[in-house]
C-alpha cells in the first residue's frame, strides 16, 4: 500500500529544516529520517538518495516562487513595492525553502544555482515591466540587501522598528524610481 503524501512532506520538511539549521553536509539521510520521525527505510521509500530530496526541494522552490511571482505581478501597490515588502523574513514557506536552497548553492550545487538564476531573472523581468531594466536591478539589490541583513538581526524591539523604517525608506526610493 502506498504511503501517505504526509510522510513524504514530513521528510522533505525535515530536510529543509536541517539545511537551514546545520547546512548541507550535516543534512544526512540518517539525520533527516530522525528529524522526520521515520525509519531510514521509510525515508528511502520516498527518496532513494539525497539528490532525490534536493530535486524535490527545488521543485518546491519553483512552485512557491511561481506563486510569489504571480502575487508580485498582481500586487495593487506595484511589483516593486511588493518585492521590497516581501523582502523581510516572515518564516513563510517561501522564506524557508529559499534559505534551504541557499545552503545548497553555498556548496556549489549547480542545479540549485541554475534555479536561483532563473527565479532572479523572473523577478527582474517583472520589475523591469514596471520601472525599466536598470531600475529593476536596483530594486532587486535593495530587496536582497534588506532580506539578508534582516536575517542577522533580532526580530523584536529596536531592530524590528529599524527594519520597518528601512522598508519605508526603500519604498520611498522605489516611488522615485517609478517617477523616473
Amino acid at each position: 500500500m502506498p504511503r501517505k503524501p504526509v510522510a513524504r512532506d514530513a521528510v522533505l520538511d525535515a530536510f529543509e529544516a536541517l539545511l537551514i539549521e546545520v547546512g548541507e553536509r550535516a543534512a544526512t539521510l540518517d539525520a533527516v529520517a530522525k528529524r522526520a520521525g521515520v525509519s531510514k527505510g521509510g525515508l528511502l521509500y520516498h527518496f532513494p538518495n539525497k539528490e532525490a530530496m534536493i530535486a524535490a526541494l527545488l521543485e518546491r522552490l519553483d512552485r512557491l516562487a511561481e506563486v510569489e511571482i504571480g502575487a508580485m505581478k498582481a500586487a495593487p501597490e506595484g511589483a516593486s513595492a511588493f518585492f521590497i515588502k516581501s523582502s523581510l523574513w516572515a518564516d513563510t514557506p517561501m522564506d524557508r525553502v529559499f534559505v534551504a536552497a541557499t545552503r545548497l548553492a553555498e556548496v556549489a550545487h549547480e542545479e540549485t544555482r541554475r534555479r536561483f538564476a532563473g527565479i532572479q531573472q523572473q523577478w527582474l523581468d517583472v520589475l523591469a515591466e514596471e520601472i525599466g531594466p536598470d531600475h529593476a536591478k536596483a530594486v532587486r539589490y535593495m530587496g536582497d540587501g534588506l532580506y539578508f541583513n534582516a536575517m542577522f538581526e533580532s526580530g523584536h524591539g529596536e531592530a524590528a522598528a529599524a527594519r520597518q523604517a528601512d522598508v519605508e525608506a526603500l519604498l520611498a526610493a522605489v516611488e522615485l524610481l517609478r517617477k523616473g
